[in-house]
């Protein structure tokens, strides 16, 4: 390892570990709705319509508020501002405890996603002050990964919440919220601490290491899009939001509906949560492989596609599935492939998006893509309701895969190939 490599070695063990724990417990906050679902739906009579507007209004409050919150990042700085934000929605969070009926559950989730609108978004931009391009899509898949994993530590955990049913006179899902939602508000006050502005700011960087890191980002900034509004008016930023929206979709899709269709298999509350783990333990695994191979290669468009197309053909092939085994395996296989898209895809903007444009692009792409966080709990709750099963919304969520697949590779002629980045690191003609 050369001293350059070192630098940036030494920055990945200080931030990446605790920005891959704020995102796990991020995601928990975010998807553990799906858990409580398996008694609160009962217990507050919620048809599958109402707990799938419910669980994806979350999304809403989620895309009004990102890019707004993504620019007072950049005005105010990553460290004060993730700490308030990681403060409020963890007190939301445990608020749901106290959901009441349809309205109330609607409001809380609205501004549960209101609240944690910046956080995905704004990491995504932090990493980028402090690493080259070719680190990015190894660390977003670090981050994203934290979500399935979320999925391996909190399925089990919440499956066992679940069952303190009764305790002190509250349901099992009230404990759920109340337990699950204070872990953000006492890492928020972490987050002073451990997470420098820049690395100017770093106290454990000597003054040649900051150079070190100065250096490298100066040289990838030739040649690309500074300005909001340049980004905004790009339509690479465009096409790539509609890719996210197909890749969120999937993930929360499934997210939210997966315990319902593990339940509906056979399996009680309490061990819904440790069957749904090995799906997410597995595509975990996937989306920190694939990243790195994509980094390894140089290479996000067919990293992504691929990818892609592998979810979008099993969640079609457990659409049909009638066998429980079956559906299960398909649904892994699925997982793992949706999973994997995240990391070669979130190095394609950065590939041509700097500075404020970095930090409002990629809000801008994630607010859109979070539109499927909300259209696609809803509509599986529909369509549940109106053919009595998940076929027809899981067939849906393959389409849409599908769809994202065949966009990122129509872009590929529009995207900076790997020979012109290292060009562009090396102050050299571009080809």
């Amino acid at each position: 390892m050369d001293a350059d490599e070192a630098v940036f070695a030494k920055c990945t063990w200080r931030l990446v570990p605790f920005l891959v724990l704020l995102f796990t417990v991020n995601y928990i906050d975010r998807v553990n709705v799906g858990l409580a679902a398996l008694t609160m739906n009962r217990d507050l009579g919620f048809s599958p319509a109402v707990f799938g507007f419910g669980a994806g209004v979350f999304f809403a409050g989620y895309f009004l508020f990102q890019v707004p919150s993504n620019l007072v990042l950049t005005r105010v700085g990553a460290r004060r501002w993730v700490c308030f934000i990681m403060a409020v929605w963890g007190v939301v969070s445990a608020a749901c405890a106290f959901v009441q009926g349809p309205r109330s559950f609607f409001v809380l989730r609205f501004i549960l996603g209101a609240a944690e609108a910046g956080f995905f978004p704004g990491v995504l931009y932090y990493l980028t002050l402090w690493f080259p391009r070719r680190y990015r899509a190894r660390f977003a898949a670090s981050l994203i990964a934290a979500g399935p994993f979320a999925g391996v530590v909190g399925g089990p955990f919440s499956g066992v919440i679940l069952g303190m049913d009764g305790t002190l006179g509250l349901h099992g899902w009230q404990w759920l919220f109340l337990i699950e939602g204070l872990p953000a508000s006492l890492l928020a006050f972490a987050v002073l601490r451990l997470m420098p502005d820049r690395p100017a700011n770093a106290s454990w960087l000597t003054v040649e290491e900051k150079s070190t890191i100065a250096r490298h980002l100066a040289a990838e900034n030739i040649g690309q899009q500074h300005s909001l509004w340049s980004a905004l008016r790009d339509p690479r930023v465009y096409a790539l939001s509609i890719v996210a929206l197909g890749m969120q979709s999937g993930l929360f899709g499934i997210a939210f509906w997966l315990p319902q269709i593990v339940q509906a298999m056979g399996f009680s509350a309490q061990a819904t949560g440790f069957v749904i783990a090995p799906p997410y333990l597995i595509s975990a695994a996937a989306m920190i492989l694939w990243g790195r191979a994509s980094d390894r290669a140089g290479e996000r468009v067919w990293h992504h596609a691929s990818a892609a197309f592998l979810a979008a053909a099993f969640l079609a092939m457990a659409s049909m599935s009638h066998n429980y085994l079956l559906l299960l395996l398909m649904l892994t296989v699925g997982m793992l492939g949706m999973h994997a898209t995240f990391g070669p895809f979130w190095g394609i903007p950065t590939s041509f998006l700097g500075d404020k444009a970095a930090a409002g692009g990629v809000a801008f792409i994630n607010s859109i893509g979070s539109l499927g966080g909300f259209l696609a709990p809803f509509y599986m709750g529909l369509l549940k309701e109106h053919t009595g099963g998940y076929g027809a919304g899981l067939a849906l969520l393959g389409f849409e895969l599908l769809a994202s697949g065949l966009i990122v590779l129509a872009l590929s002629r529009t995207l900076p190939s790997r020979r012109n980045i290292v060009a562009m690191e090396r102050h050299e003609p571009a080809q």
